[in-house]
């Protein structure tokens, strides 16, 4: 954890980007750091759980992190939360929580407020478009025999 809280704030110092940082340990070991990297890259995905994430399933060359833990400096964002539970660690630890950073300028709340909208009650207007084309991959997923399940 002590070392997701230094980067974090390394990361402010340095004026690369957001205060949050995070590590992914397996048996022990940092085997991945990830800072966040929006504004840096121009990159909204760019939060530091998934720069983390998307490092040490490289590493690992898995897409899975079954046996690693996450220790992050801040409570996740419901995008950060969804990428953890896909990869699907053991465990995560955490510092600041979620009213920790709506102090701070980061309030996510609007976000599980959208989620719990009716589609068309939402900010963003969502609409299906052509389902009958769409369901096409999923029946050539269903009839594929040598697919990698997730």
């Amino acid at each position: 954890m002590a070392r997701a809280i230094a980067l974090s704030l390394e990361n402010v110092l340095s004026g690369r980007g957001g205060p949050f940082g995070a590590v992914v340990v397996k048996d022990g070991e940092i085997i991945a750091e990830g800072v966040n990297r929006v504004t840096a890259n121009n990159d909204p995905t760019a939060h530091a759980e998934v720069t983390a994430i998307r490092e040490a399933c490289k590493k690992l060359g898995t897409f899975e992190l079954t046996d690693c833990d996450i220790y992050t400096s801040c409570e996740p964002c419901p995008m950060c939360l969804g990428a953890i539970y896909w990869a699907r660690p053991a465990s995560l630890y955490y510092g600041n929580n979620a009213a920790d950073a709506a102090r701070a300028g980061f309030d996510d709340s609007f976000i599980y407020d959208e989620i719990a909208r009716p589609l068309a009650s939402r900010k963003i207007p969502m609409n299906r478009m052509m389902p009958e084309k769409a369901m096409e991959a999923f029946q050539a997923w269903d009839a594929k025999r040598d697919k990698v399940s997730y």
